[in-house]
């Protein structure tokens, strides 16, 4: 039995690696038949363990959103409004390159219960983050975690390039943050 167990988990780690690949090189609309292939398992080993495409994107990208909510959780700045934005950088940073799996995972069928355990996680950290830095006054009190989500996504997605998403995130700081001196 524990030999099943090894050889399961096995199989899943070579799904998760063939679907990273395959989604960098493919997009997220890429053939599942084509994962399961480069995974060298079959069809059935694929949805056993991922039982639809929404189920394949998200736990192929889990580790990276579990390494960006653990940062958000421990920032390494004191500054509490450095702190936020920070993170929402790394989180802008995370979404423009995974533009298309961004818009996959939470298209109509694709979202599934383990997109909204991450969605629910991002929104954890971030209003830790938020909260801390309206209790420091350093954010408009009317700041809010849910809509710094949103606009950091809007400016992922509509960027262009990270750059050009990290600006917009500028101009989104300097409306929110309350100046200083």
């Amino acid at each position: 039995m524990a030999g099943r167990r090894i050889d399961a988990t096995r199989n899943a780690e070579r799904l998760l690696a063939a679907a990273r690949e395959l989604f960098d090189e493919v997009g997220p609309d890429v053939a599942l038949d084509e994962v399961a292939r480069r995974a060298g398992v079959g069809n059935a080993t694929l949805y056993r363990n991922f039982p639809t495409r929404g189920d394949l994107l998200v736990a192929a990208y889990a580790d990276e959103v579990a390494e960006l909510c653990a940062r958000g959780d421990a920032p390494t700045t004191a500054d509490p409004a450095d702190a936020l934005f920070d993170w929402l950088g790394e989180f802008v940073t995370h979404v423009a390159t995974k533009r298309d799996l961004a818009y996959a995972a939470t298209s109509g069928d694709h979202r599934t219960e383990r997109f909204d355990q991450w969605h629910a996680a991002m929104h954890r950290t971030a209003a830790g983050l938020v909260d801390r830095a309206l209790r420091a006054g350093t954010l408009r009190p009317d700041a809010d975690a849910a809509d710094l989500l949103a606009l950091a996504s809007g400016v992922a997605l509509a960027g262009g390039t990270t750059g050009s998403a990290r600006r917009l995130l500028d101009l989104v700081r300097h409306g929110v943050e309350v100046p200083s001196g």
